[in-house]
């Protein structure tokens, strides 16, 4: 399975509110930096990090527009990220890289607009 492969089946963990496989895709001293905010090293402050916001949101919906894996098996996305959260969905623009050791994803950057996810929540809690 190329790592591209293995990108698109942890994106269908998350499209699937499924804590266990997102978690299962990462080294157990993956290093997480969702940029602006401040990173996390390690499965259990990872799982600290997106298990509270996996469970409140009803549905979730990542939406891959363009993926692309160079030859040092780097995988770049360009997504939406869509949560639905108390009956609305909020949508952020995010460029994702993730990087592997072992087959599994041990370096994962994403980039987001951090105005734009504070208009979004703004919007859907109030």
């Amino acid at each position: 399975m190329s790592n591209q492969e293995k990108v698109m089946d942890f994106i269908n963990h998350w499209n699937n509110r499924d804590i266990e496989g997102i978690m299962s895709l990462l080294s157990d001293d993956c290093f997480y930096h969702n940029i602006p905010m401040e990173p996390q090293t390690g499965k259990d402050a990872i799982r600290a990090n997106l298990e509270p916001f996996v469970q409140m949101a009803t549905n979730i919906e990542w939406i891959v527009h363009q993926i692309a894996e160079n030859e040092d098996g780097v995988v770049l996305t360009e997504r939406t990220d869509r949560f639905e959260i108390n009956g609305q969905w909020m949508s952020i623009l995010v460029m994702g890289v993730m990087e592997f050791k072992d087959g599994l994803i041990c370096n994962w950057r994403d980039y987001f607009d951090m105005k734009a996810y504070e208009e979004e929540t703004s919007r859907i809690l109030g």
